[in-house]
């Protein structure tokens, strides 16, 4: 166990430190050890996730534990790791000090008696030292000040219940390939597996437990995709029919797409300006037994990719700050900073001015983030449908003016849909 703690306080460091994407950094750790057991690297990914998911209150703790900086900060990483076990898993206490004091004798002996200390020192005073975390809203609320501070101003008193539902584990919730069945049979084959599920959203069952996707009947056959139930509303919004020319604009990793092409018999044209990330799509689409016509380019500078048909329909599922998907991808609430949100901002209402003149007139464009955050959302619309005197903003079934926030049945997601006028 203790190479297991050591790996994941070397991936918080990198992605803390480096700044690095947290999936990439795992990934990248798990290919170096291919000798380790699913159950080994399931342990990594925990350990790693999860001391990112509670950073804020880890911290908050670490420094009052204490009295002066470490020498060595890869020790540093370690601690924030054990006390992320101490707190939040179901091991032995002992068993956890006893291997953090065992990976510190590994990075420098002359500490590891220290850290046998700290751990220690944590478990006698625990109670005292939560409470004291959470003193500091980034100890009780496990994000930057900054970000805490938006929520509050744009939400008020749900910002604490937003904050709460970023900090916990994502459900894992299906899409319904409806060209291959019913929802309501492939419920019944989860039910043949023994895997309880429930309906959600037209196509979307939630599992009450996570499984592989291995266990999934038909999923390699394309009868079904794991897809977050927010994720679902993109096509269902977007309103499309047989026979339309649809363009997903920032198309990868492919699940809107895909649900597009389930829902209607369409001339899909998919676009995004990573190739590697496209090629994700293509194979998402094999799976599912769709075709699309797949091009790399940049959804604000469509000059270099569109052949002048104009499409009925647009999806631009833009570039954000994600802030929205954070409990599955805790690294981002470290990551971003405050001036990023305006660089988004600056690149999404970029993106919709370019792909407006795509559009047919009398055609629909679906804007689409998945943050919380109201200067990407509300305020890019706004600046959009002032400039732009042939657009008018349709409404939506969605509550909050198309503002999903996170639950326990979806994640964040904003949408608004835009008609071209004459």
């Amino acid at each position: 166990m203790q190479h297991i703690q050591l790996a994941a306080g070397q991936i918080v460091q990198q992605v803390l430190v480096d700044g690095r994407n947290l999936n990439q950094v795992l990934d990248e750790s798990l290919r170096r050890k291919s000798v380790w057991t699913p159950q080994q690297r399931a342990a990594l990914q925990d350990l790693s996730y999860g001391t990112l998911r509670f950073y804020g209150q880890l911290r908050a703790i670490l420094e009052l534990l204490l009295h002066k900086p470490l020498s060595d900060q890869r020790i540093y990483y370690v601690l924030l790791v054990a006390l992320y076990q101490l707190e939040y898993s179901k091991a032995a206490q002992h068993a956890v000090v006893d291997h953090a004091v065992r990976s510190a004798q590994m990075l420098n002996p002359k500490i590891s008696g220290l850290v046998n200390a700290i751990l220690r020192n944590f478990l006698r005073s625990r109670e005292t030292l939560l409470e004291q975390a959470k003193q500091r809203a980034e100890g009780k609320y496990n994000y930057p000040q900054w970000w805490i501070d938006e929520l509050q101003a744009q939400y008020g008193e749900r910002s604490a219940a937003i904050l709460e539902a970023g900090n916990g584990h994502p459900p894992l919730t299906l899409r319904v390939n409806r060209r291959r069945g019913t929802v309501a049979e492939y419920a019944a084959s989860l039910e043949r597996e023994g895997i309880a599920a429930r309906r959600i959203a037209p196509d979307a069952l939630q599992l009450d437990k996570p499984v592989g996707v291995d266990k999934l009947p038909g999923f390699f056959d394309g009868l079904a995709s794991v897809q977050d139930a927010g994720a679902q509303y993109a096509a269902l919004l977007l309103d499309v029919h047989d026979g339309m020319r649809v363009l997903d604009a920032c198309a990868a990793p492919g699940g809107k797409t895909a649900h597009i092409l389930e829902n209607a018999a369409v001339e899909m044209v998919a676009v995004d300006k990573d190739e590697q990330r496209l090629q994700r799509v293509a194979q998402n689409l094999q799976r599912l037994k769709l075709e699309a016509t797949l091009l790399t380019g940049d959804a604000a500078a469509p000059e270099s990719w569109w052949d002048g048909k104009a499409f009925q329909r647009i999806l631009a599922d833009v570039p954000c700050s994600a802030s929205g998907v954070v409990r599955r991808h805790p690294d981002i609430k470290w990551l971003r900073r405050r001036a990023d949100i305006a660089g988004f901002a600056e690149q999404q209402l970029d993106i919709l001015r370019a792909l407006w003149p795509l559009l047919e007139q009398d055609g629909k464009l679906l804007y689409a983030t998945c943050s919380v955050f109201r200067q990407e959302n509300e305020q890019v619309v706004a600046a959009f449908l002032a400039q732009q005197p042939d657009a008018r903003r349709l409404p939506l079934t969605l509550p909050d003016n198309g503002q999903l926030l996170p639950d326990d049945q979806h994640d964040g997601f904003f949408y608004a849909l835009l008609h071209k006028t004459a």
